[in-house]
């Protein structure tokens, strides 16, 4: 698959589903939801004081007539209202507007009344990137802090899950660090090797894991020839795997922000997909993730 395109097209082979947009007094949100439904993605259901949402909705030049609206005026209950439509089984996906990360995640892993389904969660970011020649995957930038070899592991099986949804059979993963050589002093590099390790050994089913890398080597064959790396993953890497949290966000941010890539954003590990883009984000960034969220769905 090389294009979010791709991503779209397999959300509109599936029956409509219906996503619970939290804080729907955004803009880009608003126009995102109405490029799904236009398209015969996804309908949405609108959460969020209907004075606000109908006065966005002018701006967005989005007929809200479309739309049903929940009513919630309080700016604390609306991420707890939206997940509330998702358990009532309204909605088959969950989306964030404008509201706060905190609120919305504390009413996801909520234990009685949230949609946590596993025991971690996981952010992948899916980029359509110009220079690159298929979707590239980038986890985990927003959930996990400071993984563990356990953490890692599990984050590597949510985001190889995406890709066998999405019909690619044996997604590379690429553990990215400062160095493609093991060196103890970085522990990071000692965490690559155990995982590329226990994916041999059948543990990490439906993907090819190797590593360490430098990004080049990752994304470019010429620079891991140039360091005489072999593998079937340097040059190739579908999802790449950052160590922690701060150079996966950083990652994530060049990408969109520096270089201006789109990219399709969710969060796994809920009972149903969960849309969680930031607020910068442009219109086409939160379609493609609704779409990626209808087509793993």
């Amino acid at each position: 698959m090389k294009s979010l395109s791709g991503i779209i097209e397999k959300a509109k082979e599936l029956p409509e589903r219906k996503i619970s947009l939290a804080g729907a007094h955004e803009v880009e949100s608003l126009q995102a939801v109405e490029m799904a439904r236009v398209a015969d993605i996804a309908d949405a259901i609108l959460v969020g004081d209907e004075d606000e949402i109908r006065k966005t909705a002018v701006i967005a030049e989005v007929d809200i007539d479309n739309y049903e609206i929940v009513h919630e005026s309080n700016p604390k209950e609306l991420s707890r209202t939206a997940v509330r439509v998702i358990r009532e089984g309204r909605a088959n996906a969950l989306m964030k507007g404008l509201v706060s990360t905190s609120d919305y995640m504390h009413a996801i892993l909520d234990k009685d009344s949230g949609l946590l389904a596993s025991l971690l969660l996981s952010h992948i970011a899916i980029f359509e990137v110009a220079t690159y020649h298929k979707l590239l995957a980038v986890t985990d930038a927003a959930i996990s802090i400071l993984p563990d070899l356990d953490t890692k592991a599990y984050i590597i099986r949510n985001a190889v899950r995406v890709y066998h949804k999405l019909g690619i059979e044996k997604p590379k993963v690429a553990c990215v660090c400062a160095t493609e050589k093991v060196n103890p002093k970085m522990p990071c590099t000692l965490d690559a090797a155990e995982l590329a390790r226990i994916c041999k050994d059948g543990k990490i089913e439906g993907a090819i894991v190797e590593g360490p890398f430098g990004l080049d080597n990752a994304i470019d064959i010429e620079a891991a020839q140039l360091k005489k790396i072999g593998g079937e993953v340097p040059g190739d890497a579908d999802i790449i795997l950052c160590p922690e949290i701060v150079s996966a966000n950083v990652l994530y941010k060049s990408l969109a922000f520096l270089a201006g890539y789109d990219c399709a954003a969710i969060v796994l590990g809920a009972s149903v997909p969960v849309i969680l883009t930031s607020r910068a984000d442009t219109d086409k960034t939160k379609f493609a993730s609704i779409a990626l969220a209808i087509a793993v769905s």
